[in-house]
């Protein structure tokens, strides 16, 4: 498999905890390198059900390392919560199969609290995030504020830093009318999870070099999606880190020349969740995916939001992440909608566009180019190859990848490894 970094090529949701599983049986390692409890994988395995949000999905295989990058903001409380939630269900966890770098940057109480009251008080203008407060986690990073793992691991210090943290921040907290952080619970319940924490701590940089030194091959696991991408995506309409090819490398210390190929994940058509622009957005085919069961966040449970297939936008990400292979997901989701209309170019004060504007408001302003394409009105999930996919199913995906410009590796037509087609 070499080194592979996967990512999302739409708004997130696009079933990546799956390709990711998928893909993990050729690994040794897998990677996280950004976001935090804010992202959702959903995995099928031995039969069961797993939403992942902080540690990466190659938990669930025997024999595979887990790395939380540096570029993760985690949680603490959440992130022993996940994983006792995994070992009740007899999934092994211990500093052999996991480890956390200890340049992660960690989230707080205040920053949940601040996340809260922001979105409030924007009303209808509101992003829409998850209010776990990854926003001001990063916001602290990026200011030199933060507290880290390596803090944590430090109670002393740790507990003086998060003494002043919290005071700066239940001073905004009362400008906003809100409820104060009491720092005495905050500390006492962080240092007993820092201290549950501690075996895991690692270098994680140098763990992965000498790993690479060794021959191993890695995944590195994106979260969310490139149009979430604090840099390239519908900003403001967008998550804090960098959810494109290149935060891999910024979020874990691995450089770019290691790295040997990009897979791409994309629907066969597009959701995002959240607010913001989403040009191809259909209601009539968001209430038929929602009465199949389909489309429901894995992190919020919010209904997601869902359109035709952009290849607009999917065609900017390929260009954006170096998109070597695609990996198109939920084609069984169109089993039975005919015809199916994908999105080829935009029209904007009667000018035609073939890349999607950055402003977010003429973005929301873009009216979808369409062509149609005929259904095939049969059920593809029991398909094992191409050929035995309906020819308007095989005409549909093959004309998916030569609009985005890559080359297409795999179908799935089902949420278990089984129903995965590998071209």
């Amino acid at each position: 498999m070499a080194n592979t970094i996967l990512i999302g090529a739409q708004w997130g949701d696009e079933g990546k905890g799956k390709i990711i599983d998928v893909l993990t049986a050729a690994a040794d390692i897998v990677v996280r390198s950004q976001g935090g409890n804010n992202a959702g994988h959903t995995v099928i395995h031995d039969g069961g059900t797993y939403v992942l949000h902080l540690i990466p999905s190659g938990i669930l295989r025997r024999r595979k390392v887990c790395v939380i990058g540096n570029g993760v903001v985690v949680d603490p409380i959440a992130l022993i919560s996940e994983m006792d939630a995994l070992r009740r269900a007899a999934i092994k966890i211990d500093n052999r199969n996991l480890l956390i770098s200890d340049c992660a940057h960690l989230v707080l109480p205040y920053h949940r609290a601040v996340d809260e009251q922001r979105e409030l008080r924007k009303g209808r203008a509101k992003i829409g995030t998850t209010k776990r407060g990854i926003g001001p986690a990063y916001g602290d990073k990026a200011a030199r504020t933060g507290l880290r793992i390596s803090d944590l691991m430090q109670p002393i210090l740790f507990s003086k830093k998060l003494h002043a943290k919290i005071r700066e921040n239940n001073s905004i907290l009362e400008t906003l009318g809100a409820k104060p952080i009491n720092y005495r619970e905050v500390n006492e319940s962080y240092l007993a999870a820092g201290k549950k924490l501690r075996p895991f701590v690692a270098n994680t940089v140098l763990y992965l070099h000498r790993a690479l030194q060794r021959g191993k091959e890695i995944l590195f696991e994106g979260a969310q999606g490139t149009f979430l991408d604090i840099d390239h995506g519908t900003y403001p309409y967008v998550t804090s880190s960098n959810t494109t090819a290149g935060g891999a490398c910024t979020g874990t210390g691995v450089p770019p020349h290691r790295m040997d190929r990009v897979v791409g994940v994309m629907k066969a058509y597009t959701t995002r969740v959240g607010e913001g622009p989403l040009p191809t957005e259909d209601r009539h085919l968001a209430r038929m995916l929602h009465k199949l069961g389909r489309e429901f966040g894995a992190t919020t449970g919010r209904a997601r939001r869902c359109g035709w297939f952009d290849a607009v936008a999917t065609r900017y990400a390929t260009m954006i992440n170096g998109i070597d292979e695609l990996a198109i997901t939920n084609l069984d989701g169109l089993d039975y909608v005919d015809p199916i209309r994908l999105c080829v170019g935009y029209r904007l004060n009667g000018k035609r566009l073939d890349v999607p504007p950055s402003d977010a408001i003429q973005l929301d302003n873009c009216e979808p180019i369409y062509e149609k394409m005929p259904g095939w009105n049969r059920p593809t999930t029991s398909a094992k190859n191409l050929s035995q996919l309906p020819l308007a199913a095989r005409n549909y995906v093959k004309r998916i990848a030569l609009l985005t410009g890559s080359r297409l590796s795999m179908v799935s037509v089902g949420p278990t490894r089984s129903q995965t087609i590998f071209l």
